[in-house]
């Protein structure tokens, strides 16, 4: 059974129109959706689909209904954050304490597709609180969900059969001392819950799909999508208006490759100057294990296999509270050959004996899959425009050395947040779009600047003829002698662009399933509680439909059938074409992880929001 969300709430613009109820308050029509959506959660009961009759669809087969142009319910705030994690959550705090502290009055909206605050949120994770620290002095007191300390720090390197120790001296950016093994999701929900008690108003279950401009270029806002479209984008008959945010100022913090970031960076060009971002998918389950396994505190991180020499990638396992062990791997999205199989990858990593042996015996709890930036201090773009500024993991301020990026996302969102409470509460402010120059400044000026400018050549160091070898030389160089203060800054390359043809590489043949340790694709996808409401337009845009089999599947392979964590791309027999094959895209089992908008060779795939509510519902990741 299905439930659509919407079809339980009131349209607001429906509502408007009525004279009868003409004195009630925009803002009390949105809470009143916004609780109606906390009291009926997201449940089907479907299984995941494999083949489902769905083709994809391109932008253009919208249709011209005359509902779909009708005027949106407008919403005025001083502030509109997309994206409810550890960035737009913090940027939502600070401006309450800011305003709180002065006695002022600020509107503080956050926006958030997921159906819950953290339903979308994964990580390793291991929390380093020095942002927590400076944010909310007494999380301690206030009870925030961080349980366990880190206690002890492997780094490991994996031959076939055996887990040799290296010195942890090799990268001292992994030492997790004063740090926490946490769920992320639990985080972000404790971090919702303290936004909400200072007055932020945060509505879960409204994706924000389009950005809103003023007649001078600059940013006024953000527009939700509308609801209750069929997959020809035709409205059914619960179909409702977006609505739109309209703002001094817009916060972008979309998290990892956010839909809405790439089309600011496009229209300000604001990577100009820098180098492209590269990416790695990081793929996790959590684990409860035996209790005579468990490690409380314990982090290991590995290297090695089952990666070859010269791909980068590398694995951890977390030991948090209660028995629960998080293992994840992580592969570099530029990687070269199209046979490669990040699930495929991680599944095989679970079988080396050091992790083998301490899942065997456990049960498996969720399963979740995220793209995470790995260019730091060379990728980071422009961050500010007229209206608005990239926040948080959307700007790509992770460490990839420590493997930590909420302490750096929750900094940089503060810094933003201070500049922006300061140009919206001047006396001088004028009638001029705000654009926030001291928020760039600021972040130049703080800790995450030098933290990211003396790691920044590690990731690049390893597109070198050695591979790997040449990698961990390199590192400990400018790690341990160098302390990152080389006086050359390497540079990165598209991910998509490493991709060679299928007849440079050779096949990578995987061992199968065993159901105990290792699994097949759509039982995992099962334990990431993904859905997707049936019947609404196909979240993920082909652009020329002629590209995947023209190009990608007779040169390539079709790299996409292997690359999605999730199974949402499938080359099929075409049945309208005997003897030729169709992309075939399984959109309900998207976990919203972008490795598709990234890696696809021929950059051919848009990756936008689904209805609001939709995707993933993850557990303690």
């Amino acid at each position: 059974m299905i439930f659509r969300l919407s079809s339980f709430l009131v349209p607001a613009h429906s509502i408007l129109r009525n004279s009868a109820f003409g004195n009630i308050s925009k803002n009390h029509i949105l809470k009143q959706n916004h609780h109606f959506r906390k009291l009926v959660p997201h449940v089907s009961s479907r299984g995941l689909l494999s083949t489902p009759s769905v083709r994809f669809a391109a932008v253009s087969d919208q249709t011209t209904d005359s509902r779909l142009t009708e005027p949106r319910f407008v919403e005025e705030t001083d502030v509109v954050i997309v994206g409810g994690g550890p960035g737009g959550l913090s940027a939502a705090i600070r401006l309450k304490q800011l305003a709180n502290a002065e006695g002022k009055e600020i509107k503080v909206v956050v926006i958030e597709k997921a159906s819950e605050l953290g339903a979308h949120t994964v990580s390793g994770a291991v929390l380093e609180p020095r942002a927590l620290d400076e944010l909310i002095p007494d999380w301690k007191e206030r009870d925030a969900p961080l349980n366990q300390p880190a206690t002890k720090e492997s780094l490991i390197f994996f031959t076939k059969n055996r887990a040799i120790p290296l010195p942890t001296m090799l990268i001292p950016q992994l030492s997790n001392e004063g740090n926490y093994v946490v769920s992320l999701n639990n985080f972000v929900k404790w971090l919702g819950t303290q936004a909400e008690e200072m007055g932020v108003e945060i509505y879960p279950g409204y994706a924000a799909s389009e950005v809103l401009y003023n007649e001078d270029g600059s940013v006024r806002g953000i527009a939700t999508n509308d609801m209750g479209l069929d997959k020809n984008f035709k409205p059914k008959n619960n179909f409702e208006r977006g609505m739109e945010f309209h703002a001094k100022v817009t916060l972008f913090a979309e998290g990892c490759h956010g839909s809405l970031t790439k089309t600011l960076i496009r229209k300000f060009n604001l990577r100009e100057g820098k180098q492209p971002q590269t990416y790695g998918i990081g793929i996790k389950e959590v684990w409860e294990i035996d209790p005579a396994k468990a490690k409380p505190g314990y982090t290991a991180h590995t290297m090695g296999y089952p990666m070859n020499w010269k791909t980068y990638g590398g694995g951890f396992l977390y030991h948090m509270e209660n028995n629960i062990v998080q293992v994840g791997y992580v592969v570099g999205l530029d990687y070269q050959n199209p046979y490669l199989n990040p699930y495929k990858e991680f599944q095989k990593y679970k079988l080396h004996p050091f992790v083998k042996n301490c899942l065997l015996g456990g049960k498996r709890i969720s399963y979740a899959a995220r793209a995470i930036n790995e260019g730091g201090y060379q990728s980071i773009p422009k961050l500010i425009f007229p209206g608005g500024a990239l926040i948080g993991c959307t700007a790509g301020f992770l460490n990839v050395v420590k493997i930590k990026g909420t302490h750096t996302a929750m900094k940089s969102s503060m810094l933003a947040a201070e500049a922006a409470y300061e140009a919206i509460t001047s006396k001088n402010s004028t009638n001029e779009p705000i654009t926030l120059t001291a928020y760039e400044e600021s972040i130049k000026e703080s800790w995450i600047y030098g933290e990211l400018y003396k790691v920044r050549n590690v990731r690049p160091s390893f597109n070198n003829p050695l591979g790997i070898w040449g990698f961990m030389f390199y590192t400990g160089l400018d790690l341990v002698v160098l302390r990152g203060h080389a006086p050359w800054t390497f540079k990165h390359h598209g991910d998509h662009a490493c991709t060679k043809p299928a007849k440079e590489c050779k096949p990578i043949e995987y061992p199968k399933s065993d159901g105990v340790i290792a699994f097949d694709l759509l039982d995992s996808v099962s334990l990431s509680n993904t859905n997707h409401k049936e019947n609404q337009p196909v979240h993920l845009r082909v652009r020329d439909k002629s590209i995947p089999v023209e190009r990608n599947l007779k040169i390539f392979d079709g790299p996409e059938q292997r690359f999605c964590p999730a199974g949402v791309y499938e080359f099929v027999d075409d049945e309208e074409n005997p003897g030729q094959k169709r992309l075939q895209i399984n959109s309900q089992n998207c976990v919203h992880c972008k490795t598709c908008d990234i890696k696809d060779v021929s950059q051919n795939i848009d990756w936008v929001t689904p209805e609001g509510g939709d995707g993933p519902k993850y557990v303690l990741t």
